[in-house]
């Protein structure tokens, strides 16, 4: 299976999914980088990890349809079966999720469907709940609204800051992502109306 993973920032998430294909943890190839940032730090782990990287700069084009054609372009060239997003700082349109219906993911740093958004470690920090954690989930039309495939909670203890908040869950995010991508590269996920059930085929 060739996967392309999609990313616009430092590529932590990137790096972790990285190195679980190459330590066969993940069972698929990791086909390429699609980044949209020319500025992005990803590039560099990308280049290091000697992962192609496809860079496709959304001014280049007339408007997101032509862009996210291109991107298509590239899907359909590298034959890719799954897409991860990973710090992919645009939303895709219904068109391309339609396209692509139940063959693109996602990780979000919460319990979904608490603290949707781009700040979702602050946002639950900020409101004083005692518990968050992480979201590994398939992506639908709507921001962080599609069937969950993994969660798991982190505590926020008394001592935790804002920066100690975010280190602990991107630790799990990085452990639960390859995770959540293995079970699907072996066909273990079963989607049931809005519910993903796992295959305990083979666990």
């Amino acid at each position: 299976m060739n996967i392309a993973v999609f990313a616009s920032g430092r590529g932590t998430n990137f790096s972790s999914i990285a190195r679980a294909a190459k330590k066969g943890l993940i069972k698929a190839q990791i086909a390429l980088l699609v980044c949209d940032n020319p500025k992005a730090g990803v590039i560099l782990r990308a280049k290091r990890a000697g992962i192609r990287t496809v860079l496709i700069k959304r001014e280049d084009f007339a408007d997101k349809y032509k862009f996210e054609g291109k991107i298509s372009e590239v899907i359909k060239e590298n034959n890719i079966e799954l897409i991860v997003l990973a710090g992919f700082m645009r939303m895709l349109s219904p068109d391309f999720v339609v396209k692509y219906r139940n063959k693109i993911i996602n990780v979000h740093p919460a319990l979904l469907p608490a603290f949707k958004g781009t700040q979702a470690i602050k946002d639950a920090f900020d409101y004083g709940v005692k518990v968050t954690g992480v979201t590994v989930h398939f992506v639908d039309e709507l921001m962080d609204s599609g069937p969950v495939i993994l969660q798991q909670a982190v505590k926020i203890e008394e001592t935790d800051t804002l920066h100690t908040l975010e280190q602990k869950i991107h630790k799990i995010e990085h452990k639960l992502y390859p995770q959540a991508i293995q079970l699907y590269v072996e066909g273990k996920l079963k989607l049931e109306g809005r519910k993903v059930k796992i295959s305990a085929q083979n666990l």
